[in-house]
């Protein structure tokens, strides 16, 4: 008879172990981080849990001597110091193609490369699972038909063939006898599991984790059996205590079915998963379709003010010029806001320069008067510091600095009034904007730049969110200070020219 490897050198099976389970422990660290980073919640995947539960279980019944000794005053508690560390490093083995299968869904539709990893990593865990397996009574018993059976249900019928090839031709490889016989009692419960993935396709979550128990106690007994009757020997099979090697039988069978449970459990959150990124996108043509309308609104309303005052009969040429010239610029401005949305696929390079911010905050008055002349709002602006020079896109500047006046005027009574103040601190420049309105909270303050939020009510909050944006691409923040009652003040701070 052929001496097997593993049996001449334990050493390598010792050192495999070692270098498995510092995969796992870098691995699934790793994994926790990058995962309590993404999700919000404080959940943590289950099986992640349960990794870590196998390795300190392994090491605590490693080191700890005083549970061995007391373990050591029983019949029972000595055999379970022996089976429970061949149960831990058979968990251990079998649960490695678990962490791979959440990654494994997201190509599920590619059947044949699917098939082929699924295959490889169950090849790997059938072959683990062989080489160190459980003595009970005389007899040896391995774990071998949990990944031949999750395996075959999850890979279909070809990578079940494979498996059982596989399992077979390692038998033999190990050098174990009567290989014969195991291959003629392999068969019938080949034969079944082949049948059963081909007449029958179970659909809820119990038929799916009961096919799996059912069909892995099944193989192990119909295997067991069979084996002893081909070899003469079946008066073995009773002879010593059965109901132990049962019980591992039954335990290998509860195991499969909470297998498959984890891996619908993925498939459940994974399909989920997908459900909530397609409406995030549905969602997000939704905000885009309503900030494009939000931000056309603002020189529409502008343009009819201003057509509103060319109607009175009191105005010169001179004025009706300017009324016109305004016009048309904010309906260039809104020609624009339309042209940068129908480019978010593709985003056009800003039109970046060196902005002067009194021209800007003088523009910006000029555009807001005639909207807050109808709610009877006066507009003050202060220039503190001249040549106050900043780099930018000027159109979307004026964007941002447009949204937050109007909002400004929305939120004051008659007889408000809204200042602008523009002025150098340190190597920034500062432009405040303060209104005497109704103010805010602090909840309201912290919620304020978010899609669909606004203080107003028909308000949708994309204004405040695309003026937020604005800002931070131009290097720069937005400070609010809000009182109830008493008004609020936006501080937008902005880079100097001179010192990018």
């Amino acid at each position: 008879m052929t001496t097997p490897i593993l049996a001449e050198y334990p050493d390598i099976g010792k050192g495999f172990c070692l270098i498995l389970a510092n995969f796992y422990y870098r691995y699934i660290t790793g994994y926790v981080l990058s995962t309590m980073k993404q999700i919000s919640s404080p959940e943590i995947p289950i099986y992640l849990l349960l990794y870590y539960a196998v390795i300190l279980a392994i090491i605590n019944f490693g080191n700890s001597n005083s549970l061995l000794k007391q373990l050591r005053h029983c019949i029972w508690g000595r055999r379970m110091i022996g089976y429970l560390k061949d149960f831990l490093l058979n968990v251990f083995l079998i649960l490695f193609p678990i962490v791979f299968y959440p990654h494994l869904l997201k190509i599920e539709n590619k059947k044949v490369v699917f098939n082929f990893l699924i295959l490889l990593l169950f090849s790997i865990t059938l072959v683990c699972t062989m080489s160190f397996p459980v003595k009970v009574n005389g007899m040896i018993f391995d774990f071998r038909v949990i990944p031949v059976v999750i395996g075959s249900l999850l890979g279909g019928i070809s990578v079940s063939i494979l498996l059982f090839t596989e399992m077979v031709a390692f038998r033999f490889l190990q050098g174990v006898p009567n290989t014969l016989p195991y291959l003629l009692s392999i068969a019938p419960t080949a034969l079944l599991i082949i049948s059963f993935l081909k007449y029958y396709k179970p659909e809820t979550l119990f038929q799916k984790v009961a096919s799996a128990i059912a069909l892995c106690f099944a193989t192990r007994m119909f295997v067991l059996v069979f084996y002893f009757l081909l070899t003469d020997d079946i008066t073995l099979l009773f002879a010593n205590d059965f109901f132990s090697s049962l019980f591992l039988i039954v335990f290998q069978s509860i195991f499969c079915g909470l297998y498959i449970w984890f891996t619908e459990y993925f498939k459940t959150n994974y399909y989920i998963q997908q459900k909530m990124n397609n409406s995030e996108k549905i969602k997000i043509i939704s905000d885009i379709a309503a900030s494009v309308a939000h931000e056309i609104r603002n020189p529409l309303t502008s343009v009819r003010g201003f057509i509103q005052l060319l109607g009175s009969g009191d105005l010169n040429q001179e004025k009706k010029i300017y009324y016109q010239k305004i016009c048309l610029e904010e309906l260039d401005r809104a020609q624009k806001i339309i042209s940068d949305y129908l480019s978010l696929a593709k985003p056009d390079p800003e039109n970046n320069e060196v902005i002067e911010l009194e021209q800007e905050i003088h523009y910006a008055c000029n555009i807001l008067n005639s909207y807050a002349n109808y709610q009877n709002i006066e507009i003050i602006s202060t220039i503190k510091d001249r040549n106050v020079l900043i780099y930018g896109d000027k159109y979307k500047l004026r964007q941002a600095i447009i949204n937050i006046g109007k909002n400004a005027i929305e939120a004051m009574s008659e007889d408000g009034v809204l200042e602008f103040e523009v002025h150098k601190h340190k190597k920034s420049a500062l432009v405040i904007i303060r209104d005497n309105g109704i103010g805010m909270s602090v909840e309201q303050i912290n919620r304020l730049g978010t899609p669909y939020y606004s203080t107003k009510d028909k308000g949708t909050g994309l204004g405040t969110m695309v003026s937020f944006s604005i800002i931070r691409k131009m290097q720069g923040s937005i400070d609010v200070q809000s009182e109830k009652w008493k008004g609020t003040t936006f501080t937008i701070t902005l880079p100097l020219h001179d010192d990018r």
